[in-house]
């Protein structure tokens, strides 16, 4: 079970190779695979019992392993190296994100009570693929990533996917048609629609905000 987790890393040095290319759909399509592995590898080593039957492994130690390279150093090298940013600010900025998503793994209250990540939850990989799907002039670029290299540090709630109880049938149909909606992106090669691009942010606004927005609502029928 912990070799299924440890291709991700594999998988990520593909993903890098394309980027050295700049072959950008094609090193989101290996991230993407990488994010296949991620979502079912935790299910399937609870079902097996992995901690019980291989214990001289450290499942977690290797799930975050794993993700930094998949999550935020490959795509750091690509929003870095894409020309998406302003060229004097690109190095300053993917050194922010390697060096603050690594703080951001190693931090213990990554996850609330509740499994809301707490902070902008170093998901790089989605960034840049909102960056490359939106294409924004470098300095909106620039600026929306430091952004979020900030909020890394900000106390507000993200929502997990998966594991947050709260809506989870909702979430998990959004994240269906948004993994759909990718596929189509990345098939034509970021060339897509208004419709589709509007979807794709909305969802992403969904899981950022939802949890503030909920918060808001109660705090006023309080």
């Amino acid at each position: 079970m912990h070799i299924f987790t440890a291709l991700g890393a594999g998988i990520a040095l593909i993903a890098m190779l394309e980027a050295v290319r700049e072959h950008w759909t094609a090193m989101f399509a290996w991230l993407g695979v990488a994010l296949v592995i991620d979502a079912v590898d935790g299910p399937i080593a609870r079902r097996l019992d992995v901690v019980r039957v291989q214990p001289d492994w450290s499942g977690d130690v290797l799930d975050l392993v794993v993700d930094f390279v998949t999550y935020v150093f490959v795509p750091a090298y690509a929003i870095t190296a894409s020309g998406l940013l302003l060229p004097l600010a690109a190095p300053l900025l993917g050194v922010g994100i390697a060096v603050s998503g690594a703080l951001y793994f190693a931090d213990r209250r990554m996850k609330a009570a509740d499994n809301h990540f707490r902070g902008f939850p170093a998901l790089w990989n989605a960034a840049a693929f909102y960056l490359f799907l939106l294409h924004p002039r470098p300095v909106f670029s620039t600026l929306s990533v430091a952004i979020l290299i900030a909020l890394t540090f900000v106390p507000f709630h993200v929502l997990h996917p998966i594991r947050v109880v709260r809506l989870r049938g909702l979430t998990l149909s959004l994240i269906a048609v948004w993994a759909v909606l990718v596929v189509v992106a990345l098939v034509n090669d970021f060339n897509v629609s208004t419709p589709v691009t509007t979807a794709l942010c909305a969802i992403a606004a969904y899981i950022v905000a939802s949890d503030a927005a909920i918060r808001l609502a109660r705090s006023f029928s309080a």
